[in-house]
């Protein structure tokens, strides 16, 4: 007879739990949910292709230019953490970057994850930690000089290295992986302007470096706390197993590495920008000390490494496959060679690009544009929520949930770019006459480098680096994809490609006239 009360219990219980859930269910947009698990079921069948998972579940909400948002519940329990609010609405997502910016900061759990990589650097605080960073890296970021080492780095890197692969690879007949020499290029270049040491990965032997091998362990270690309840991977940590324990042995590699990096600064300042932040001090007018300054130099080694080149790369492959818009960029580069190096081609690939020719490619700018607008790097960020808000569409998320808002899902609405917005269409970022760049007045439909308050401060010598060694590449060869190699996205929090991109190339013809590679 006892048990009688305890079976009620638990079949109202029941009952309460389905009729909460049927209300629940009337009242989210996105894929299907299921009792207990939630959306759990469709994102783990779509894990190989989230973001165009993502990007469909939001244009299946109605399509309309008022309704972009969809709710993934993970409802175990009827918790408000439990929510995962997915938008792609230019309004929303300005309401979440500025209009509401302290309401969502980066959050505990983003925090906690990457604390131990990141520390308290730029890219992984909120509030006045923060504020202190973005406004002595905004003073450094705006000067001539940071942008003439910049300028250096990238134009010694491709000379004296890039361009001695790809000759061999051409005289050899063999392929390469793009992905990768760029992922080299432009780690060397980060470290380079960063710290004012060069580690060489990019080499003719393209042999592995400690501290690239122990930041790339580190940063996938990271990135699988994400994956996982913070109660698993800190009981890994707890214990030094698995990936926490890759990600210990590794973190201490790279805290050598910068060690050593600091005391060469110390003895020998330069302009890099370890140097400048060893210049600066802090609210309390102290400088800061080293465990920070490392920190704050891995957070800019993170941000200009896998970005620029994960941009470049799906950049060749549409250019690949769009013959006429490659002819385009040649046909600009080579007028804007002609008149600053004069009509004698082969002067035109003696030295890559200096940052002033590259300033005036408004066509190739808009390529690169249009790639970010179609494959963003970075394809989803996440935010948390502080209070609770309704969104500018009427969707209410409440106070300790996530939200995302799904950069790759924006180039993909009609609603937010037109019909053609599948197209790769370098001429939607210019002007009527074709002569300037001009991205879309709603800020906001854009949002590859960020926006508001954390806006990209790297973002002009991102475009600059990137039209230095598109340009250094196009010019020179002509390029093709190895036969059979699938270009697929990896999964992962930059949209890098899963197989990498393996291509052939050829010297390129211009002008009836062929440029010879051996200069």
């Amino acid at each position: 007879m006892e048990t009688l009360p305890f079976l009620f219990g638990v079949a109202a219980a029941v009952a309460a739990y389905f009729f909460w859930f049927s209300l629940l269910v009337r009242k989210l947009t996105g894929p299907k949910v299921w009792p207990i698990v939630g959306s759990l079921p469709a994102l783990f069948s779509n894990r190989w292709r989230i973001h165009d998972w993502m990007a469909s579940n939001l244009r299946a909400t109605g399509g309309s230019a008022t309704y972009q948002t969809c709710t993934l519940p993970f409802p175990f329990l009827a918790r408000k953490q439990g929510f995962f609010t997915v938008t792609c609405h230019p309004k929303n997502i300005e309401h979440i970057l500025r209009t509401r910016f302290d309401n969502y900061p980066k959050g505990p759990d983003w925090q906690a994850a990457f604390h131990d990589l990141l520390g308290q650097g730029i890219f992984n605080s909120d509030g006045e930690t923060w504020l202190i960073q973005r406004k002595t890296a905004a003073l450094e970021f705006t000067t001539r000089t940071l942008r003439q080492a910049m300028a250096r780095w990238v134009n010694r890197t491709i000379k004296s290295r890039l361009w001695c692969i790809l000759d061999k690879a051409t005289k050899d007949n063999t392929s390469v992986d793009l992905q990768d020499l760029l992922l080299r290029l432009t780690f060397d270049n980060i470290c380079g302007l960063t710290f004012g040491k060069d580690p060489e990965t990019l080499s003719p032997e393209l042999s592995d470096n400690p501290f690239a091998l122990a930041f790339d362990m580190a940063t996938e270690a990271t990135l699988q706390r994400l994956l996982y309840p913070g109660i698993i991977w800190r009981l890994e940590k707890m214990l030094c197993v698995g990936a926490e324990r890759n990600l210990k042995e590794s973190l201490q590699v790279v805290e050598n590495y910068m060690n050593d990096a600091i005391t060469a600064r110390k003895e020998s300042p330069s302009d890099d920008l370890l140097s400048r932040f060893m210049n600066k001090r802090d609210v309390d007018g102290n400088h800061f000390p080293i465990s920070v300054l490392q920190r704050i130099a891995l957070n800019f080694v993170l941000a200009g490494r896998d970005t620029s080149s994960v941009a470049l790369s799906w950049f060749f492959w549409l250019v690949m496959h769009h013959p006429e818009i490659e002819q385009k960029i040649i046909k600009e580069i080579s007028t804007v060679l002609k008149d600053t190096r004069g009509s004698d081609q082969q002067k035109w690939i003696e030295e890559p690009l200096a940052f002033d020719e590259a300033d005036r490619l408004v066509y190739l700018k808009a390529a690169l544009a249009e790639t970010l607008r179609l494959y963003p790097s970075v394809p989803e960020d996440f935010k948390y929520v502080v209070s609770d808000d309704v969104l500018p569409d009427g969707t209410f998320v409440p106070a300790g949930s996530t939200i995302t808002y799904s950069i790759y899902s924006v180039g993909r609405m009609k609603t937010v770019w037109g019909e053609d917005c599948m197209e790769f269409k370098p001429e939607r970022w210019l002007s009527a006459e074709g002569d300037r760049f001009e991205p879309p007045k709603d800020g906001y439909k854009f949002v590859a480098f960020n926006a508001g308050p954390r806006t990209c401060l790297g973002k002009d010598l991102a475009y600059l680096q990137m039209k230095s060694v598109a340009s250094a590449v196009l010019l020179r060869y002509r390029i093709s994809l190895v036969p059979d190699h699938r270009v697929e996205q990896k999964m992962s929090l930059t949209l890098f490609m899963k197989n990498g991109l393996h291509v052939y190339l050829r010297p390129r013809q211009l002008e009836g006239q062929q440029v010879t590679a051996s200069a």
